[in-house]
């Protein structure tokens, strides 16, 4: 049986993050996920690289000024799925006052350097044009620099890099024992079709997010020194309240913060929310009552009113926050903490966490494996491209304009869905073809074969949800039968792949 260095055990952006810091360093790697990549917290987030501006509130400083500097790294390692995005925060008398909310934008504009991102400003709502879809009580505001990220894409593009390293991947793939054994860990690892088999590793990095607590407890038989708290976030998907780049960043009466962000051209995203939750984290969904106060909470602020009958799609994930005895869900830190259990074998795992920080994370829990394991090689994802990111100067327009130029057959639209999807990898998809018709099948409008192969054999899709929902947002823009054709889709190629194997 091969001895692995590394055991990872789950594929959200801390598993995959490890595992690619790992890699990268020359240790042998394998990766395990009970369900698809980035299913649960990592796709369910608000989408953003930020430093957090309302964390300075609960002077959590270093938190703030360490994810202020990962922002400026993520925007230049994938500018295909990250990119800039404006803030619009409005001012109203009875919240915090100008002066309290400009120190707050000196700070968060000085915390960290800023290569990429312009600073913040006051604007009148006169002349902006935020101003105009916001209800006529709002005359002045602010404006500030933060980021917005594929979430589910950045895991993938995480996976893809360590297994291209040498990874080995098991996706829907649960980890239901782990015990140590001599100088190494023996973990038993089970299929969707229910047959085990065992991963020899020399280290376990227990990276289950909302699950981190109960491995420890349940399938490691092994008492844990931190716990997690489990905050609910839930979003809403309307249609497009407001026709510009902006997104909008809302200061409530209860003291949360809730952001109302373009979203796929047609939709408004508007989240998220801070709910206790003692639940399956597997199971979570959003409530009535979730859905009535975001939309209570846009209404403050639009001309346009939404009901919970405007909603088209919603999505909730669980955040795995460490546990600091926090009177409240919104106050509970958003920083990790790493446990480290070296009573034989190497155990590290992780609480906590935001997803601008992963890089960081993956890095500290790597420097405190990889001597342990006789790596010393230096740390090198700070400056290294993620698949498909590897554009000069990181400069997505140009590397649009250049694709469009190279394949004047492309429509717009799929070149400029794929290019921000796929980075350089669109060569991949085109491959040798000189017009859509090379492309295979339109299995639906806009959607063809060479897509959904690479999906399959690249990225580990296996069903529709997959596809349409984490790997893509295309959901939102196909017919409601679209799952069902894909599935259908790939039922018959996998039969073709059975067939051709029997043969």
């Amino acid at each position: 049986m091969k001895v692995y260095d590394l055991m990872v055990i789950g594929g959200g952006i801390n598993g995959a993050g490890i595992a690619r810091d790992a890699a990268g360093r020359g240790l042998s790697v394998a990766l395990c996920e009970k369900d698809d990549l980035a299913s649960h917290t990592s796709s369910a987030s608000t989408k953003l690289i930020h430093g957090g501006l309302r964390y300075l509130e609960y002077y959590e400083f270093g938190l703030v000024r360490k994810a202020l500097q990962e922002r400026e790294v993520l925007l230049k390692a994938a500018p295909h799925i990250i990119w800039p995005l404006r803030f619009v925060m409005p001012h109203a008398r009875d919240q915090r006052p100008e002066w309290m909310i400009r120190c707050g934008l000196f700070l968060y504009d000085h915390l960290a350097k800023r290569e990429v991102l312009p600073g913040s400003e006051t604007v009148s709502f006169a002349k902006h044009p935020s101003g105009a879809p916001l209800k006529d009580a709002f005359k002045r505001g602010f404006v500030y620099s933060d980021g917005w990220v594929q979430d589910a894409r950045l895991v993938v593009l995480n996976v893809m890099d360590a297994a291209e390293r040498g990874a080995q991947v098991y996706t829907r793939t649960a980890c239901v024992a782990a015990r140590r054994d001599g100088e190494h860990w023996l973990t038993t690892l089970q299929r969707e079709d229910g047959s085990r088999f065992e991963v020899r590793s020399r280290a376990l990095v227990n990276a289950a997010g909302p699950w981190v607590q109960s491995l420890i407890e349940d399938k490691l038989a092994m008492p844990s020194s931190k716990s997690i708290r489990l905050v609910k976030g839930s979003h809403i998907v309307v249609k497009k309240i407001f026709d510009h780049p902006f997104a909008y960043i809302f200061q409530n009466p209860d003291k949360r913060i809730i952001f109302a962000i373009p979203y796929e051209k047609e939709f408004t995203l508007i989240g998220t929310t801070d709910v206790e939750y003692q639940g399956d984290p597997g199971q979570v969904a959003i409530d009535d009552s979730e859905i009535a106060y975001l939309c209570e909470m846009s209404n403050r602020y639009f001309h346009s009113q939404i009901s919970p009958a405007d909603v088209l799609s919603t999505y909730s994930g669980v955040r795995p926050l460490l546990d600091d005895a926090s009177d409240n869900a919104s106050s509970v830190t958003r920083d990790y903490a790493l446990e480290m259990d070296t009573q034989g074998a190497p155990l590290l795992s992780v609480f906590g966490g935001k997803i601008t920080t992963f890089r960081k994370l993956a890095e500290e829990s790597v420097d405190k494996l990889a001597p342990l394991l006789g790596n010393h090689k230096a740390t090198w994802t700070a400056d290294a491209p993620l698949p498909g990111g590897d554009m000069p100067g990181a400069d997505f327009g140009r590397f649009l304009r250049d694709l469009t130029q190279r394949h004047p057959w492309l429509p717009a639209e799929l070149a400029e869905r794929w290019a921000r999807a796929y980075g350089t990898r669109v060569a991949k998809l085109i491959g040798q073809a000189n017009a859509l018709a090379d492309l295979g099948a339109e299995i639906l409008p806009g959607l063809y074969e060479a897509e959904l192969q690479y999906l399959v054999d690249a990225e580990w899709a296996t069903r529709s949800e997959d596809i349409l929902w984490r790997r893509s947002k295309l959901k939102l823009h196909l017919p409601a039968y679209a799952d069902k054709v894909i599935d259908a889709w790939l039922a018959a190629r996998s039969q073709s792949s059975r067939e051709a194997l029997s043969a």
